[in-house]
């Protein structure tokens, strides 16, 4: 890092502290002001927002190490746009109509009260120790490798790098509250779109273009069917990604976190209506086309870097692990820290930065609102908005300090726990998404019948990471029917079947128990809208929305074609 470097990133953060005053000059006299902005965000900030929170360390470290390790085959997860689309399309206006805060309480409005308990343990509990930790753990370690500091006054640099990180992004969280991730997206976005298209274009400079990427990296097989690193679809009896399984498994996890997650929604119901509600799904969508591009095939291109080294005598491009093989992990910060000339490599940074503290502060807000309307609101009603403000700051701090606490437990067992944890959202996504598609679906889904649902997903998920954890430790173990079900089957298969088995659990709970009321249902299922509801949806698109959501949709067909 040179002084130019250091400049480009002092300017970002005064842009950072400026929108940050001014934000948090804005009086937040409610919780809507402060957990939903007021619910007057534009489609540009609903957009920008989507994506800044999408993008964090999971793509930084984890997409582009898939892309030097795997090839293609994690696009299935990034080439979801058409996802982020059905979010606007088909569950914006029942989210609207609601006036819901947040996602468990559409599931009290829609089954009951245990419904929305169930669902705000399992995303607070899997925010703080999943989401938040993982986030806050990989930027320690990417800005560890990109800065090339191994200690800084006698501390190892990774705590720096970690807890700065947490601290800096807490401080605009808890007094900004929504409105400051909202604006602080709008600069975050473009600032990470240009360093990742800036980090593309110098390696496939280096490298030698497109073509010699896909050259190398069709010429590595990645399974015995012969099948190559640039193989989206692959034999359907690869050990991890099969094509039927990842088909399945990628739409049933991006269903659950792009339609139903208070992570990723909260930005829609912060909208203004329904119309920049969906017009901000239609951008997000538009950018969500990207990630492929700026940050897997950046990993691929890493790959192919390496290979040539070594084919050359080098000693590689990716820096090795203990075993001697090339560390996949480290793709993205090695490029960043071997290409990039001075002034860039900041700007870059600056990017990186942008992406993990935009993660971090949706989940520090998406974490304190669901503490403060699903737990704190519902046993003490009478608590003023003013006051609520004042709990949601403290929840803030709490998850902060937790955050932090769980960083030494995160690093003392490195990469396996990453591992585990990111198996999470496959045994999350299938209960949680199996009771809103019902809910909104039939409308004789009752309320035991969702609640049973969420139960039996919450259930099966914890039994199948608790068998993970006992067999990968165990050594040898017997082979038995348990033990295939919950540890040997494939990962995407099993999120299928257990898509399959809660819905089913659903449909029969729903059918041998009482049916909801019409009351109690209405505006909240297919065919229970009003003639004026009715009106207010169909007056919030017009056909540019139709011409933009048929080109997003296009688009992810003709990437399918290219790669298949």
């Amino acid at each position: 890092m040179e002084f130019l470097d250091w400049l480009v990133i002092g300017v970002f953060f005064l842009a950072l502290i400026g929108i940050i005053v001014w934000v948090v000059r804005q009086k937040q006299n409610n919780s809507a002001d402060y957990f939903l902005g007021g619910r007057d965000a534009t489609w540009l900030a609903i957009g920008a927002s989507i994506f800044a929170s999408n993008i964090g360390s999971e793509h930084l470290i984890g997409l582009a190490g898939a892309g030097a390790s795997s090839g293609m085959a994690m696009a299935h997860w990034e080439i979801q746009g058409w996802m982020i689309l059905i979010l606007g399309w088909v569950f914006v206006p029942f989210y609207t109509r609601s006036m819901v805060y947040t996602m468990p309480e559409f599931l009290e409005r829609r089954y009951n009260p245990q419904s929305r308990t169930i669902l705000s343990v399992i995303s607070l509990v899997s925010y703080v120790l999943t989401k938040v930790a993982v986030t806050v753990y990989a930027g320690g370690l990417v800005f560890q490798q990109v800065f090339g500091i191994k200690e800084l006054w006698g501390i190892d640099f990774f705590w720096i790098a970690a807890i700065g990180l947490v601290l800096l992004t807490a401080v605009y969280t808890i007094f900004g509250g929504m409105k400051s991730v909202l604006y602080t997206s709008v600069l975050q976005t473009p600032i990470l779109l240009l360093g990742s298209l800036i980090i593309l274009v110098l390696g496939f400079k280096e490298l030698g273009g497109w073509d010699e990427m896909i050259r190398t990296c069709s010429a590595v097989t990645v399974n015995e069917y012969g099948d190559t690193m640039t193989n989206l679809i692959r034999n359907n009896g690869d050990p991890n990604f099969p094509w039927l399984g990842a088909l399945i498994g990628s739409a049933i996890i991006g269903f659950w976190y792009w339609c139903t997650d208070q992570f990723i929604v909260q930005r829609v119901l912060s909208g203004k209506n329904q119309k920049e509600a969906r017009r901000g799904t239609i951008f997000g969508a538009y950018l969500k086309l990207l990630p492929v591009f700026l940050f897997l095939i950046p990993g691929m291109i890493a790959f192919a870097l390496h290979q040539h080294s070594l084919a050359a005598g080098g000693e590689g491009f990716l820096p090795l692990l203990a075993n001697g093989s090339a560390n996949a992990d480290a793709a993205f910060p090695t490029l960043v820290a071997k290409l990039l000339p001075a002034g860039v490599k900041g700007l870059v940074v600056c990017g990186i930065l942008a992406a993990l503290m935009s993660s971090l502060a949706s989940l520090f807000n998406s974490s304190a609102m669901l503490f403060t309307i699903d737990f704190y609101k519902r046993f003490r009603p009478q608590t003023s908005e003013k006051h609520l403000v004042t709990i949601g700051q403290i929840a803030t701090v709490v998850i902060v300090i937790l955050g932090i606490l769980w960083i030494p437990i995160m690093r003392s067992v490195g990469d396996v726990l990453y591992t585990y944890l990111q198996d999470v959202q496959s045994v999350l996504a299938p209960g949680i998404a199996a009771a809103f598609l019902l809910g909104i679906c039939w409308k004789r889904t009752s309320a035991q019948g969702g609640m049973w649902g969420l139960i039996s997903g919450m259930v099966i998920g914890l039994t199948r990471l608790g068998a993970k954890v006992y067999y990968s430790n165990a050594g040898e173990a017997g082979d038995s029917l348990f033990k295939y079900l919950f540890y040997d089957m494939n990962w995407l298969f099993f999120c299928g079947w257990m898509f399959l088995f809660c819905i089913i659990v659903v449909i029969v709970v729903s059918l041998l128990t009482k049916a909801p009321t019409a009351e109690k249902i209405q505006g909240l299922v297919f065919g229970t809208a009003t003639a004026e509801q009715k009106a207010a949806t169909r007056a919030s698109w017009d056909k540019w929305d139709v011409i933009h959501t048929i080109i997003i949709l296009g688009i992810t067909a003709a990437f399918y074609w290219y790669f298949w």
